[in-house]
């Protein structure tokens, strides 16, 4: 192109000096045949009257009437022409110059690029979208896969349409400027048709057809969309599809070609596998006449469907996991405020290898809604204060105070500060003011435990117990009035060995971090309330219950009860293999350690003694296993009930079997659900029973779960204050 651009300027340099050289040859042959002017009284035609006005007469003469000198010579018409004719060849020289210098530069320096352009004019690339892979469980079983639907395409000059636009989005019920800037997107080519509307309605389609003068250059088109053959079973795992939104077909990921009327990953395992699921295209390259219609088809390439991903997920524990919430939340006709609670999530995962066995939030959506593209009604009703927030993944994004469930691992931080061992006891009388502040701090169980010792403290969920460890690790910091023996956050620290207060990467989006409260936090989060800015032995106290500003997700909480079922944190992660559109396995995942805390064995042994107690000498929570065939000595588990300020308390539960063989471990969280033993516990039982029943081969037969119907009534809660 530069070659070009430098041939044009020197051809049009060479006719400019061509020109100037002609121009003055021009000149100069007139300048020599100039003659000198005649006085008029030589002239032969003297006596013949003048044409001039008397005051040129005057002008030119005499004052007695008779010249007397030379008279000034009058224009020359024939030189003024010559000029214009001089001036018009200049033009016309330079006109010729400038486009045999083009042309010669078109012709011969950008002959190859005239003709590459010529050639992508003459051809174009119809691009055809291949089926995205099934998403199996752990069996192979289709929790996700794909069915024929009534796609409606538009040719591009559509969008020059009005009146077609109008009656498409009026028969769809797409809003005009979504059905036009779908047809003038060309991404898939620009002879391809465009999709206004997947998994359109028949009666929809039928109108269309029945009309089709009134609709022209509109057809209708069978495609594969997704399909959920249990409903909204696992929603909250799997996610959905929707079309690409602007960003996507700007940014696509890397080696990932995302055309318009794709269907991409939103949410869940559809996002976050998104370029294994798509596949590739195919390929039609077309010749196009000058009004655009396909005349000639010079090769094609047909799509090749996305890879399967195959999930750790069982599918008869997740039936039973979205099952069980469902009927405890929202039992009369999916209508919350029926049951117990106002939201829920549990998750069970293989503490082997942090497989995710279930996962499962409530209430839900049916990602089946989102096939073609969501009506606007349905999308409210899933944002919305009223409904509870279906789309909210409440095991990974949901964050609360970990109540309880907490006292394993401050324990396990007393034990190693000195602050607890296996012979100290403590007097729970109900109440506790070890601060001397007036200030009274209650036990869940207001007549008191009597005398505990550390186990006693864990088996009954005694606070006391705890309020006077965290008053030992405040006091013995720079923090308190003693001598600093520990850190400052030495109870944190501890904490955080488990992974508490950050992300555990499962492979799925959203995921919060939570929370592990520290005087360096809580500086920054009240830095502009600085006299609430200060760390105080009441946060102490309220931290070493899981109260106060402990945040944590219910996927936490099992990761941390692996971790000390097994000595070994495990990464939590959804993806079993994943293989190609020939069968054959392209990934496997591998199970991943991410820590192994330092605790001293004889610290984890106590621990876990303590928490298979609260299984076997909790004689409402053993009668739970017994009547699910579960021996309650081969279960640890712990019991927690979070105060939250203005709704009722928040019910948790974790556990994990076999005491001795550790494989699985189960924690869930109800929403205002009330006690950890009268709710959590019932619900964490059901749970650890499917899962064993899975292994056993005795499980029931899967059916559809149901999506929220955003009905609530007002709840009126299910307790009457603490009972842990």
């Amino acid at each position: 192109m530069l070659v070009a651009i430098i041939a044009a300027v020197v051809a049009a340099i060479v006719a400019v000096a061509a020109i100037a050289i002609a121009f003055s040859i021009v000149k100069g042959r007139a300048s020599s045949n100039v003659s000198v002017k005649k006085d008029v009284r030589s002239i032969s035609s003297v006596g013949v009257s003048s044409t001039l006005p008397d005051s040129a007469k005057r002008v030119a003469g005499s004052g007695s009437g008779h010249a007397t000198g030379v008279q000034q010579a009058a224009p020359n018409p024939s030189g003024n022409l010559k000029s214009r004719f001089v001036a018009m060849g200049v033009l016309a020289a330079g006109v010729f110059g400038s486009l045999t210098a083009k042309i010669w530069s078109m012709q011969v320096l950008e002959q190859s690029e005239f003709r590459s352009a010529s050639d992508e004019n003459q051809y174009s690339i119809v691009y055809k979208p291949a089926p995205r892979g099934r998403i199996l469980d752990a069996d192979g079983l289709p929790l996700v896969k794909n069915r024929s639907s009534l796609t409606v395409l538009a040719d591009p000059d559509v969008a020059n349409d009005r009146d077609v636009v109008q009656r498409l989005s009026a028969t769809l019920g797409v809003p005009y400027n979504v059905v036009r800037k779908r047809v003038l997107d060309a991404s898939s080519g620009a002879q391809s048709q465009r999709v206004v509307a997947s998994d359109v309605r028949m009666r929809d389609i039928a109108f269309i057809m029945e009309h089709s003068d009134a609709f022209p250059g509109i057809t209708v088109e069978e495609r594969a969309v997704r399909d959920y053959p249990y409903g909204a079973l696992a929603a909250h795992v799997v996610g959905y599809t929707g079309f690409p939104s602007e960003d996507d077909l700007k940014n696509p990921p890397e080696g990932r070609v995302v055309k318009s009327g794709d269907s991409i990953g939103k949410a869940g395992v559809e996002l976050v596998y998104d370029d294994l699921l798509a596949g590739d295209h195919g390929e039609k390259k077309v010749i196009a006449d000058t009004h655009g219609n396909v005349v000639d088809v010079v090769s094609e390439t047909q799509p090749v469907s996305g890879s399967d991903v195959h999930l750790t997920i069982k599918g008869p524990v997740q039936y039973a996991c979205d099952r069980a919430l469902a009927e405890l939340i929202a039992p009369k006709d999916g209508t919350i405020g029926t049951g117990k609670g106002t939201a829920g999530a549990a998750v069970v995962m293989d503490v082997r290898d942090g497989g995710i066995v279930a996962l499962a939030s409530y209430p839900t959506f049916a990602p089946e809604t989102f096939s073609g593209s969501i009506s606007q009604d349905v999308w409210d009703v899933y944002r919305s204060d009223e409904a509870h927030h279906p789309m909210l993944n409440r095991v990974i994004g949901g964050t609360y105070p970990a109540a309880s469930t907490y006292k394993a691992f401050t324990s396990l931080a007393a034990l190693a500060n000195g602050f607890a061992d296996t012979s100290r006891t403590w007097n729970c009388t109900g109440s506790w003011d070890g601060w001397g502040s007036g200030d009274v701090q209650k036990c869940w169980k207001r007549s008191g435990h009597g005398t505990l010792d550390l186990r006693g403290g864990i088996v009954n969920s005694c606070d006391v117990v705890f309020y006077d460890i965290a008053y030992s690790f405040f006091e013995h910091s720079s923090l308190g009035r003693g001598p600093a023996t520990v850190s400052d956050t030495a109870m944190q620290d501890y904490i955080k060995k488990y992974r508490f207060g950050e992300r555990t990467g499962i492979d799925l989006p959203a995921e919060e971090a939570g929370r592990v409260p520290t005087p360096e936090w809580k500086a920054d989060y009240f830095k502009d309330t600085p006299e609430e800015a200060a760390w105080k032995g009441g946060d102490s106290t309220n931290m070493v219950i899981g109260q106060g500003y402990v945040l944590t997700t219910p996927l936490q909480i099992a990761v941390a009860y692996g971790g000390l079922a097994t000595g070994k944190i495990m990464k939590p992660h959804l993806l079993k293999e994943v293989r190609n559109a020939g069968g054959d396995v392209a990934l496997s995942a591998k199970a991943e350690v991410v820590a192994e805390p330092d605790v001293p064995m004889k610290d984890l042994a106590f621990v876990r003694d303590a928490l298979k107690g609260v299984t076997v000498e909790n004689a409402e929570i053993a009668s739970l296993f017994h009547e699910r065939g579960i021996d309650p000595a081969t279960v640890a588990c712990k019991t927690g009930t979070a105060e939250m300020a203005g709704k009722d308390d928040y019910a948790w539960f974790a556990c994990y079997a076999p005491y001795d063989d550790p494989k699985y471990v189960v924690a869930c969280v109800v929403e205002e659900g009330g006690g950890g033993s009268a709710v959590g516990a019932p619900l964490g039982a059901e749970l650890l029973a499917a899962v064993f029943d899975y292994d056993a081969g005795t499980y029931a037969d899967m059916g559809k779960i149901a999506g929220s119907a955003g009905k609530a009534v007002e709840y009126k809660g299910s307790s009457s204050g603490r009972t842990d």
